[in-house]
């Protein structure tokens, strides 16, 4: 009996334990469980509003893209005809999308490119201004982000009228005689110029913004620190400004990417819905043109969801640099 009694109680203890910690068990289970739903349920809303908003939308785009959908279809005059993947079959079939796809492509990169170097440098410069200076830079930077893409396309178009533009007078004025007359949307690479100094122009306020924001909030104490170590302006700018800003030039690059990849008022207007010949269209206005102008609804619905693909992935990409440099998603 006293042998066996410590057996008893330790059974009787076990058994007592395993019972205790069935609930705690349970408790931590439900307390995972509610800390992984707890940020969809918040989310929950805004996802609702997205779908509504763009759900159906990109829906409908799809499905229309795998139709034979013309003029005569939204009439009721002639039946739906399936086509699956036909009209993507024709885009890539088609020399011309190519084309359009490599202007689209480098014209957004010349102008992120610009962008962000008008941008940055004038950021770096107001760092450096009298307060009145900077105030006045910020004003009319603002002005320029403020007005509408018709607006400052009409005004573009005007400063570089052949006859009336203020440019060319001014540069006949300088001697230079072959401007007189010049037509600067007549050539191609004179025309996207043209678009792309437009695109620049009411472009660079949101670089110049946000990377002057990014200046101020380094310490002044690593500056002076570097400064009192011997190090010189373009060391401190290389070794210590720019690896702080990198998380904020990543965000104004991406976004002025799928700004730019996506541009369609300036090109329509500055060239008259894509120049001589088409040879300033871009894919916005391309499909513009194949679903508008041509009634190819299906194809230009096609081209609306090859770009939104692109876009999709400019924006994975976006999403995926900002995890690995530690930035909240």
């Amino acid at each position: 009996m006293t042998a066996a009694a410590p057996t008893a109680l330790r059974n009787a203890g076990g058994a007592s334990g395993g019972q205790g910690s069935s609930p705690a068990r349970g408790s931590m289970r439900k307390a995972r469980t509610k800390g992984w739903l707890e940020p969809w349920l918040y989310l929950a809303p805004a996802f609702i509003v997205l779908i509504a908003l763009l759900g159906y939308p990109i829906f409908q785009l799809i499905n229309v893209s795998l139709y034979d959908y013309r003029q005569a279809q939204v009439s009721g005059k002639a039946p739906l005809r399936f086509t699956g993947l036909e009209n993507y079959q024709k885009l890539f079939a088609d020399p011309q999308f190519w084309t359009v796809l490599g202007n689209t492509v480098l014209f957004a990169a010349a102008c992120v490119i610009l962008t962000l170097l008008a941008g940055s440098t004038l950021a770096v410069l107001a760092t450096r201004l009298r307060p009145w200076v900077r105030s006045t830079l910020f004003v009319v930077s603002l002005g320029a982000w403020a007005t509408p893409a018709v607006t400052g396309s009409a005004v573009w178009l005007f400063l570089f009228d052949p006859t009336l533009g203020l440019v060319n007078k001014s540069l006949v004025s300088l001697g230079l005689t072959q401007f007189a007359g010049y037509s600067w949307t007549y050539d191609k690479w004179s025309a996207f110029g043209l678009v792309a100094s437009e695109v620049v122009w009411c472009s660079f306020p949101f670089v110049l913004v946000t990377v002057y924001a990014g200046i101020q909030a380094i310490p002044t104490e690593v500056i002076e620190a570097a400064r009192i170590d011997g190090a010189t302006m373009p060391r401190i700018a290389r070794s210590i400004m720019l690896p702080m800003l990198r998380p904020i030039v990543i965000v104004v690059t991406i976004q002025s990417i799928i700004w730019n990849f996506k541009i369609f008022s300036q090109i329509y207007i500055m060239t008259s819905g894509g120049g001589i010949a088409g040879q300033n269209l871009v894919l916005n206005v391309y499909g513009y043109q194949q679903a508008f102008a041509a009634s190819l609804y299906g194809l230009g619905s096609a081209l609306g969801v090859i770009m939104t693909a692109l876009l999709m992935v400019i924006t994975l990409v976006y999403l995926r640099i900002l995890k690995r440099t530690g930035e909240p998603l």
